[in-house]
This record gives C-alpha cells, sequence and structure tokens, in this order.
C-alpha cells in the first residue's frame, strides 16, 4: 500500500494562505517528491516528513512553485542532515541546467559545494520511461506553457499507480494517459475555463465520467477554489492531507 501525503496545495500565488506545490509518496520500495516547491522544507518540518526518506524528486516543470524549493532541499541534507545515501533529481530536458542555474541565482550555488551525497540529474522526456530510485515513471506532455518544458507522470511506487497532472490545461490525450491508475493528482487551479494552460472544476466536471481512474483528487487550487475545498463532490487536497492506496 501506498502512502500520500500532500505537502503544498496551493497554485503559485499562496492562495488560502497553503503552501506551493509539493506530494509526498511513499511506497513499499522507498519514498519521492513529486514536486518540490519553495515551502516544501518547511512543510515537511511542519508534518514531520523526512528527508532522509526521499530517494528521488521528480519535477513536473519549470515553474519557482513547482522546483523552487531544489536548492535549499539540497543545503538542507547536507548540513542539517548530514545525509550520505544517494539522491535523483529527475524531470524535462534541462533538469540539471535549469536547477544549477537557479541555486546560482539564490545564492545557494550548487558547484562549489562538497557533497556528502551523490547527486544524480536525469532527464526524462515525455513517452519515456525509467525506473528512478524506488519508482518506475513514465512521462507525457501537457497543456501548459511550452518554455517551463512541461510534463506530467505515471508513478509506480509499489502495487498502486498514481498519476500527477503537474501543470496543465484540458487537452484531448488526458485521460488515456491516466487511465487505470489508482489515483490522479489532478491540478484544478480555476473554477471556471478562463486559461488553456490551468484546469478548472468547469472542465473537470464535464470530463469526470472521462477520467478512468480509481480515485481523483484535486491541488494547485486557486483563490477561488481554495475557498471551495472539502466542499465539492470531487475530492480536494489540503496542505498535511494524507491518502492510503
Amino acid at each position: 500500500m501506498s502512502e500520500i501525503v500532500f505537502i503544498g496545495t496551493s497554485d503559485a500565488f499562496g492562495a488560502g494562505g497553503r503552501r506551493q506545490s509539493a506530494v509526498f509518496a511513499r511506497g513499499d520500495r522507498g519514498g519521492m517528491l513529486l514536486d518540490c516547491g519553495g515551502t516544501t522544507n518547511t512543510g515537511m518540518a511542519e508534518l514531520g516528513l523526512s528527508r532522509d526518506e526521499i530517494d528521488v524528486i521528480l519535477i513536473s516543470h519549470f515553474h519557482g512553485d513547482h522546483f523552487g524549493g531544489i536548492p535549499a532541499f539540497l543545503y538542507a541534507a547536507l548540513y542539517t542532515d548530514h545525509r550520505k545515501h544517494p539522491l535523483q533529481i529527475v524531470g524535462p530536458p534541462e533538469i540539471e541546467a535549469r536547477v544549477r542555474a537557479l541555486g546560482h541565482a539564490l545564492g545557494h550555488h550548487l558547484d562549489d559545494r562538497e557533497w556528502s551525497f551523490p547527486i544524480e540529474f536525469r532527464e526524462i522526456h515525455a513517452g519515456q520511461t525509467m525506473s528512478a530510485g524506488p519508482a518506475e515513471v513514465a512521462a507525457f506532455a501537457t497543456q501548459h506553457q511550452p518554455e517551463a518544458n512541461p510534463q506530467g507522470y505515471r508513478v509506480n511506487l509499489g502495487r498502486e499507480q498514481i498519476a500527477y497532472s503537474g501543470d496543465t490545461g484540458w487537452f484531448e490525450g488526458l485521460p488515456g494517459h491516466v487511465a487505470g491508475c489508482d489515483l490522479f493528482i489532478c491540478e484544478c487551479t480555476l473554477h471556471r475555463a478562463d486559461l488553456d494552460f490551468h484546469l478548472s472544476l468547469e472542465e473537470l466536471r464535464e470530463h469526470r465520467d472521462d477520467l478512468d481512474c480509481g480515485r481523483l483528487i484535486l491541488t494547485h487550487l486557486g483563490e477561488e477554489m481554495s475557498q471551495e475545498r472539502g466542499q465539492l463532490e470531487i475530492d480536494t487536497a489540503d496542505d498535511g492531507m494524507a491518502v492510503k492506496i
């Protein structure tokens, strides 16, 4: 049985006073992060989650609320945790260059440190499947701002299949990418369909029957959606929410 803990469930702007995107997935073979927004360390500390449990950080795209917490995570793993075991950072093309540039911009330089643990950057392309730490990961392209190299994923950490949308608008192929999964963690930034690169409750209600998944949980909730969490016919995530699948 896998366990999912929602560390951060807000949109890019902290709607509802919540943290930025990060989901912890613990399976039979180990643990991983799905995205690592800038508030991830704070959230993990508040929820009693150990960075040492993370074998893989899997990044959906290069917007700060989804990968902006990686340099601080690495620094904390080095200086606070004295980590010894390897960490893989997996994401779209340019993952290593983007993370190193981010660290430089934040003053958390990654190039001039003696790391106490191996760090391996691995690119995964849409349509590709790879083994990453304890997981099997399959990537698919999503409908988001292309300069951010957006991708969604299917992840197997044991017997269960988890699908994760990252950020995306509705596109025709989405149901096929998540079909048969036990849990689909799906972004729902908006209440109404006002943007073509973020999903809305309006669209997900329209297409709910097309999504053949065991459970659907909405995250990345914007201001209006954050006020409706826990009140809808579709499950909504909140910071600290934990589910078993």
